[in-house]
This record gives C-alpha cells, sequence and structure tokens, in this order.
C-alpha cells in the first residue's frame, strides 16, 4: 500500500526543490552559490535599469572623451584576463568629487572623478577597478538575492508547518543589488582583483597602497568636518571591512603573487589627470570658503564664519563648530505669497513664531522660528524660503539646540546675503582643476601646498594626501606632484 505524505511536508520538500534548483556556480571563484532562480540576463536587466538612476544620483558621467576612453581601456583590458571575458561591461567615470566606486549587477561599473584623482598610478586606479569587476564575476549581486530568498523560503516552511500563512519577500532584486556587500564578498573581491592585476602585469601591491591613501583622505575628511576621531564615518568602506583590515588583506594577497615585472605607469596616468576639474563643477556649484555660488543658476549666499559646507547632489548642508546645522535646497515654485508658502506648504502644522516677508533686489520671501527634530532631540530652528524672479524657490534651514540671540543674527545675516548672479560674475567662476608640477630643487612640500587655493590651514595636509605622501617626505626633482589651482 502507497504511504501518503501530508500536504504541508509535500509543500515543504517542494520548496526546497525549488532553492536546491536555484544555485549556480560563480565565474569569478568557482564557488556554487545560491542565486535565489536570479539568471545573468536578470542582472543585466537590473543594471540597465538603474544605471539612469546613478547617472542623475552622482551628477552624470564626467565629460572628458580622453579620460573615458583610458579609464575603459583599462577595464576592458581587465576583463578580457578575467574569468568572463565574454562580459559586456559598462565602465563610467561619475561626475562627482565624492571618492567612491561600485559595481551594478550585470557588469556595469563605476568610479568618481574624486577617486580617480586620488589614485597615485595606473595600477591603483586599476586595482579599484579590477576588485569591482570581481563582484561581478563572483556573482555576489546574485548572491546577496539568494539569500534574502533562502531566508523567504525558511519563513514559508515554518509558516507552513505552523499552519500559518506563508511569508513575503521583504525587497525587490533591484533593491537588493544596491545593498553593501558582506565582508567575506568584500575580501574575496580583493583576492579577485589582485589575481586580475598580476594577470595584465599591474603591481598587486597597488591595491594596498590606493587604501593607504583612501584611510588617509578619510582622516583629512574627518579633520575637515571638526570629527577627527570619527575617520570611518568617511571613508567608503563605512558599510564594508574595515580600511586598515583591508590594507593588511590586500598586502598578503599581494606578496603572495609574483609577477616578473611590475608596472605602476605612473606618468602615464597622471598625464590623464593634467587640467580635470577638481571639487565641484559648474553644475554642482561652488563651495568657496564658507560661501557658496552657484554660476549656472547664478545665486550666492554666505553662511555664518567658521560653518564648514558641503555641497551634495540634493542639498548643501553646513555645520559650525558648535553644534549647529544648516540645509540649504530648493523648493520648486508657488506663486502665492511667501508667507503663505512657509506656513501653508512648506512648514505646514508646524508651531512658527515671527512669521515676516523677507524683500531683496530681484528676490522675496519669508522667515520664521520654528522646532525641528534633530538626532532624536528638539532642536530650535531659523527657516527661510527665498524665490528669484523667475519664480524658482530655494529653502534654508538653520538649526541649533540653544538658539541664542546672536546665533540668530548670524542666521538672519546668511539668509539676507542670498543674491543673484549677474551675467559677468557667473561667467568669471571657473572650477579649480587639478595640474601637474614638476618638482624642482629646493621646494618642498609645505611651500607647494601654498599654491593650493584654500584658506582653511589644512593645504600642506590636502597636498599630502593627493600625492600619497607622508609627513616629512622628502620631494626628488623632476618628481610629478598634483596640485590644486584656480
Amino acid at each position: 500500500m502507497k504511504t501518503f505524505r501530508p500536504l504541508q511536508q509535500l509543500l515543504v520538500i517542494v520548496l526546497l526543490a525549488v532553492a536546491l534548483g536555484a544555485c549556480a556556480k560563480a565565474p569569478g571563484t568557482g564557488r556554487t552559490i545560491f542565486t535565489g532562480g536570479m539568471s545573468p540576463a536578470e542582472e543585466r536587466r537590473i543594471g540597465a535599469q538603474e544605471h539612469p538612476k546613478i547617472l542623475a544620483e552622482f551628477g552624470g558621467a564626467y565629460q572628458d572623451p580622453e579620460l573615458n576612453a583610458y579609464v575603459n581601456r583599462i577595464g576592458d583590458e581587465l576583463v578580457s584576463i578575467s574569468e568572463q571575458p565574454d562580459l559586456d561591461f559598462t565602465f563610467t567615470v561619475l561626475d562627482t568629487p565624492i571618492v567612491n566606486a561600485f559595481a551594478l549587477p550585470g557588469g556595469y561599473v563605476y568610479v568618481t572623478r574624486g577617486l580617480v584623482e586620488l589614485a597615485n598610478d595606473e595600477a591603483e586606479l586599476a586595482g579599484v577597478m579590477a576588485h569591482e569587476i570581481g563582484h561581478v564575476t563572483a556573482r555576489h549581486s546574485a548572491e546577496r538575492y539568494g539569500s534574502n530568498v533562502a531566508a523567504t523560503i525558511a519563513n514559508i516552511g515554518v509558516a507552513i508547518l505552523a499552519g500559518g500563512q506563508a511569508a513575503q519577500a521583504s525587497s525587490t532584486a533591484t533593491a537588493l543589488a544596491l545593498q553593501s556587500y558582506s565582508r567575506d564578498q568584500e575580501l574575496e573581491a580583493d583576492t579577485l582583483g589582485v589575481r586580475y592585476l598580476a594577470r595584465n602585469s599591474y603591481d598587486p601591491e597597488a591595491m594596498a597602497s590606493f587604501l593607504e591613501s583612501l584611510q588617509a583622505h578619510s582622516r583629512l575628511e574627518a579633520e575637515l568636518a571638526g570629527k577627527a576621531g570619527a575617520a570611518d564615518q568617511f571613508n567608503i568602506m563605512q558599510t564594508h571591512p574595515r580600511t586598515s583590515d583591508r590594507i593588511e588583506q590586500a598586502i598578503q594577497r599581494a606578496s603572495a603573487i609574483q609577477v616578473a615585472n611590475p608596472q605602476r605607469l605612473r606618468d602615464r596616468f597622471l598625464q590623464r589627470l593634467d587640467g580635470t576639474v577638481y571639487g565641484d563643477s559648474r553644475q554642482q556649484g561652488f563651495v568657496r570658503g564658507n560661501a557658496f555660488l552657484h554660476p549656472v543658476l547664478r545665486f550666492a549666499f554666505e553662511a555664518p564664519r567658521g560653518f564648514r559646507l558641503t555641497n551634495t547632489p540634493s542639498a548643501v548642508v553646513g555645520a559650525s563648530p558648535g553644534g549647529a546645522r544648516m540645509v540649504f535646497d530648493g523648493g520648486g515654485k508657488f506663486t502665492g505669497t511667501m508667507p503663505d508658502y512657509v506656513s501653508d506648504q512648506w512648514a505646514r502644522g508646524s508651531q512658527l513664531r515671527g512669521l515676516q516677508p523677507i524683500s531683496r533686489p530681484g528676490v522675496d520671501g519669508a522667515t520664521a522660528l520654528t522646532e525641528v527634530r534633530g538626532n532624536g532631540s528638539q532642536l530650535e530652528a531659523r527657516i527661510a524660503a527665498l524665490r528669484t524672479e523667475q519664480g524658482q524657490i530655494y529653502r534654508m534651514i538653520y538649526a541649533t539646540p540653544n538658539l541664542g540671540g546672536s546665533d540668530d543674527s548670524a542666521f538672519l545675516r546668511s539668509i539676507e546675503s542670498f543674491r543673484l548672479l549677474g551675467a559677468a560674475e557667473a561667467a568669471a567662476l571657473t572650477p579649480y582643476r587639478i595640474e601637474l608640477y614638476s618638482v624642482r630643487p629646493g621646494d618642498t612640500a609645505a611651500a607647494l601646498a601654498e599654491r593650493f587655493p584654500y584658506d582653511d590651514g589644512f593645504d600642506l595636509k590636502r597636498f599630502l594626501v593627493l600625492n600619497g605622501l607622508s609627513q616629512g617626505a622628502a620631494l626628488t626633482p623632476g618628481q610629478q606632484v598634483k596640485l590644486v589651482v584656480e
């Protein structure tokens, strides 16, 4: 007599069979991974779907045909010696000073302009790109997706056995594709990256030297933000293994691989950087000390003295050593009065005090006091909305734990500093650029750093970090170094 299994057991068996059928071997590692059924074609579809969003988020592709062709050539050569030489990769230099690199499923690899400029030779840039290629050939995006599906299947099995409803997947494939990688996946990509460097005759040690520059850059960014002890918060590795760990692991992997004639190709690399935009571009607007000027949108304003401003794709944000915070962004258009915009649109539902209009040449607006939530606490805030002659609204928020008379006066002066730029003044505003300089006898790092166009006392550290130099390093006549110039 045939024995029949209970329905619940059969359902669990079916689910397990589906799981077993959704495994694949990762080309880069040879490991069998659970992909949850995500095929290479689906990875490519997700990458193509997200690519325009990445361009919009990071300022678009950097418009330098020679640099883009150079980066693409490096990428194509690395792919050609990988385990997937026929996969159609897309390499993009993003037009942002943020130091970052990442890959989307299906072979979409991105390096930012800021990261390219932080590198000091072709091998270092190739190391970053090889690491991202490693994520793709290891199919880490599909593996992350599979992890989520496995958890969902386990929940369904538990629900069926308990007589409950099946659990639902918590994330879409696209959202999973953009999550950070695990520690093991990052180290696996490092291993593949070192392999690809060696196969292409690059010096494998370049991966470790770039990670050291990245760590120095993170420390400098933390100092500039007044948080010297929080370098990890200013590091693209903050959701990945700590940089110090990555350096040690990269050195171990590099030392285990012998390359007959390891190449760094510093001169060829530096020539491609000469003249590139450094920091923000005209399309993004410029931070100049405590001022922000936008030559394309043609406006400017000044933050109170001591504020450090940071330009992001969505807003200009600022912070003072005393703990005050500032956010400046766009607010669309509104045809009514500006006090009505503040009370009925932007800050509707907030308790406003002292709401009053603002009138400036070519600008009308309104300002008020209110309270906002920040970091789990209540902050006092001075808010303002300003409308230009073209109808565009800009908004400014200053928030601080204790809004005293002197602080509020400074915030009001900043709001009143908002002005429109004339055509000639806007046209005269140009971005900073990288300029190559050949060291001469007697040159010192401190003397060359004085050529940098900043006035915050950090020029020497900027020079050292940008050139991968340690404190006290001697310069050699004829040595090529990077300067930042107006």
